[in-house]
């Protein structure tokens, strides 16, 4: 029974670790005409966190790896920004449409409405905003943190594409994440490129992807451009109908944009400038986890992340100082709780740690409860 669970949360590219709970297995239909189904889906969510250390809470109050006063602890808050609304619609011709969003703001207090998805399918060919196709989240383990664990796989966040998929694999032309040069004057060049499989066989589910993304520096008078490249590779072990282990790994050079929470907290630098010459940043990053099924609708669940950025030479020879953000580390443990259907409750801790090259380190900690109620 867990076997086919995962088998159709990857073959649905929508497995969100975030919950542990398909938003959309209980959706509303929309009686439209004869030739359309229309579902309309989503959650109302109530995040809570509390800073034993400096305040570290984003927006859906996910933990950031930097920021707050050290010497300022203790801090509560609480918002409802990782509530979510989406339509999916069939024709009978083929053609599939799914526009979905969010409340995540840039702050704390009630954002307005986000983007998430708006994609068209048909006949295997995708196109809009979506899940980069350099991400999985086979690999990935359950936290009620919105951002959870660093070097997880691939970029997970979405942008503007172009996708076919036939059978396990898929190949797609996107709006490059997160492709930045030390110091600025990063130019978007080109589109990136990525290819991946994803699939699963007996207890055993698996993803590989590479990906090629062009890194422009454009300051009016220097123009230099460099091609930056990334892979990783995630699975998730069913053990037993009670236990998996699951986890990633990532590598980086030049396209540090797909290394997830590198850099101060989310994307790392990708480029640096070496007099007129643009240099690849290289890094690289896991993450690891343990899920156990408690029955009754229960779950624990406890991950690992780190990411770290090969910063030596771009200090040398950039702008770039010894204070930048090298390595970042995190641990989640969590308890989940499904009372009824269509509601889910939990509890986690949080550890952050970062390091700069000049190997200072700051950490927090952190708890996060969470209430959701899906249809």
């Amino acid at each position: 029974m867990q076997t086919n669970k995962l088998r159709m949360a990857i073959r649905a590219t929508a497995a969100v670790a975030a919950v542990g709970l398909a938003a959309q297995a209980n959706a509303l239909s929309l009686n439209v005409n004869d030739d359309v189904d229309a579902e309309l889906y989503g959650f109302a969510r109530l995040n809570m966190s509390y800073d034993f250390n400096a305040d570290r809470a984003v927006s859906t109050r996910a933990g950031s790896f930097n920021g707050g006063d050290d010497d300022i602890e203790g801090h509560f808050g609480a918002d409802v920004q990782q509530s979510r609304l989406g339509v999916k619609v069939n024709h009978s011709s083929g053609v599939a449409l799914t526009v979905e969003g969010d409340f995540r703001g840039s702050g704390n207090s009630a954002g307005s409405l986000r983007m998430r998805h708006a994609y068209g399918e048909y006949k295997g060919f995708m196109a809009g905003r979506n899940w980069s196709n350099f991400t999985s989240f086979v690999g990935n383990t359950p936290t009620l943190d919105f951002d959870s664990l660093a070097g997880t796989a691939g970029s997970q966040d979405r942008t503007e594409q172009i996708r076919y998929t036939t059978g396990a694999l898929s190949f797609a032309i996107e709006d490059p994440i997160g492709q930045s040069v030390e110091g600025g004057n990063e130019r978007t060049s080109a589109p990136a490129i990525s290819a991946r499989i994803e699939d699963s066989v007996d207890a055993l589910s698996y993803s590989a992807a590479a990906l090629a993304s062009q890194v422009t520096y454009d300051d009016g008078s220097t123009d230099e451009s460099t091609v930056g490249y990334a892979v990783f590779g995630a699975m998730s072990l069913q053990l037993t109908n009670l236990f998996s282990v699951q986890g990633a790994l990532n590598y980086t050079d030049g396209a540090n944009g797909y290394l997830w929470r590198s850099g101060d907290n989310y994307t790392g630098a990708s480029a640096y400038m070496d007099g007129n010459s643009i240099e690849r940043i290289e890094g690289y990053g896991g993450s690891i986890g343990v899920s156990m099924d408690l029955g009754g609708g229960r779950s624990v669940n406890l991950g690992y992340g780190m990411t770290k950025l090969d910063l030596d030479d771009a200090v040398a020879n950039s702008t770039m100082t010894d204070s930048a953000a090298e390595q970042n580390q995190n641990v989640m443990l969590n308890y989940m709780w499904t009372p009824v259907q269509n509601v889910m409750m939990g509890v986690e801790y949080g550890y952050f740690d970062q390091e700069t090259v000049a190997g200072d380190s700051s950490d927090a900690n952190r708890l996060l409860f969470a209430a959701q109620y899906s249809f």
